[in-house]
């Protein structure tokens, strides 16, 4: 059930493990996008715009939880590659302890101070309760949120990006069905859709625990490696916090940019969660590249096969530039469409057109969203997480300029422009800090190869 991603050619391996991953989160934006059009088609703009109004606070709690369980895993994947059995058990079970401890905090200080975070976010009164009574459950099910991205970070540590998509296939069905059902049948509103997403998060979760503890021999953790060491915690934290925070810090400036586009009023909102539902699936591809980098990553680093991570790197980054043509020219001849699956009737054209200049302005720099992705993901699979700190720095610089003097010289298009500058931004410091990494591992493996050398005659 793993997979050694330190042998044979990268094209194909980068390629054979990305795909299962891009299935599976093209299945999660299914019924994330599912949940949006069904929310707006069926309970109105004003509902739409309250889901939407959520959407930077959730990228910013739920992205720091994917991101402590995304570090987690890395020394994990370390490990393997160096085919450390017991120590990588040994990081397994004490990020299960440490994620435990993080989803219990995170989940009582959002939940307690949810409608607080709404008000200071100048989330407008008329979708106010809705956009409440949506996030504040998603908060509360954040528990299940680390459960699943944690025990898939695992899986994909050992080269099996394919059990994840399995059960991402089955939560998505069930979310559809849910959604359908809390809505239209039991007539929940916003809160059917928000029970419906963390329902199918759990069972996803459930899933992974059982296939893990039933498939992986290699995961079954003795007593002894069960037991709470501070070291390893220590080493977690350096690698799971620095990518959690990238991105809350990221996501500060999104807060910022969503408060300015929460002044425009509600049909701004609902352009900008509309478009961002698209783009968000035409995004997938990118994401998957992104995970695929880490675990490549960490394994060649793991086995010190420095020299196939510039290989990967460029074979990663084709595909990825590839790839934007024709995300660019989905946007551009059928963004009108997808808009229109969000909401029914007449006098929409505004919002439309509003929503089809958001997606075009953000595809057009897909390449530079390719580079953060891949580049990004790298370094930390390379054990350099805190570079990542620093690049969500960048992007919260670039998407709080928008919101703070962009949005109130340009309005709406000012605000169509915080993706594209965040990325420039992230990639002017990313790709040199790439490189200044390479280096870095490229000297350490030197002088250790020159005191191996020099030992005998010591």
């Amino acid at each position: 059930m793993t997979k050694d991603l330190t042998q044979g050619s990268p094209v194909r391996l980068i390629l054979g493990f990305a795909l299962p991953l891009l299935a599976g989160m093209l299945f999660q934006q299914l019924y994330s996008f599912v949940d949006t059009m069904i929310v707006g088609r069926f309970l109105g703009v004003t509902a739409l715009a309250g889901v939407g109004a959520t959407g930077s606070i959730n990228f910013l709690v739920l992205g720091f939880c994917m991101g402590i369980c995304s570090g987690f895993a890395i020394p994990v994947a370390q490990r393997f590659g160096a085919r450390e059995e017991s120590r990588m058990r040994e990081f397994v079970a004490n990020g299960a302890w440490t994620a435990a401890a993080f989803a219990v905090v995170i989940t009582v200080l959002t939940v307690v101070y949810c409608r607080d975070i709404l008000m200071a976010m100048n989330t407008p009164q008329d979708c106010f309760e809705e956009a409440y009574n949506y996030i504040v459950v998603i908060f509360a099910g954040i528990p299940f949120t680390i459960l699943y991205n944690l025990l898939s970070g695992y899986l994909r540590s050992l080269g099996d990006s394919r059990t994840p998509l399995f059960f991402l296939i089955l939560s998505s069905v069930l979310n559809v069905a849910l959604d359908l059902a809390l809505i239209l049948v039991f007539h929940m509103g916003v809160l059917g859709a928000s029970l419906a997403t963390v329902i199918s998060q759990a069972i996803s979760g459930g899933l992974c625990l059982v296939w893990i503890a039933c498939k992986f021999p290699i995961l079954r953790i003795t007593r002894e490696e069960w037991r709470l060491r501070s070291a390893r915690v220590k080493e977690l934290c350096a690698y799971g916090v620095p990518m959690g925070l990238q991105y809350s810090i990221t996501a500060i400036g999104s807060v910022i940019l969503q408060v300015a586009v929460n002044s425009l009023g509600s049909l701004a909102v609902a352009a900008v969660t509309a478009g961002s539902r698209v783009l968000c699936f035409l995004a997938c591809p990118f994401d998957a590249l992104g995970s695929t980098m880490a675990t490549y990553g960490a394994q060649n680093v793991g086995a010190s096969r420095y020299d196939r991570l510039n290989r990967g790197l460029i074979a990663a980054s084709a595909m990825g530039f590839a790839y934007s043509a024709l995300a660019f020219a989905i946007a551009w001849f059928f963004g009108p469409a997808l808009t229109q699956l969000f909401v029914t009737g007449g006098g929409n054209e505004e919002l439309i057109r509003l929503s089809q200049q958001y997606m075009v302005v953000n595809v057009v720099f897909y390449p530079m969203l390719t580079l953060v992705n891949v580049v990004r993901f790298m370094i930390q699979g390379m054990g350099f997480s805190a570079f990542a700190i620093l690049a969500g720095v960048m992007e919260m610089f670039a998407r709080g300029a928008c919101g703070i003097w962009l949005v109130p010289l340009w309005g709406f298009f000012g605000a169509s422009l915080g993706g594209p500058l965040a990325w420039v931004f992230a990639d002017a410091f990313l790709i040199p800090a790439y490189f200044k990494c390479l280096r870095t591992l490229m000297s350490r493996a030197h002088h250790l190869n020159a005191a191996a050398q020099g030992a005998p005659g010591d």
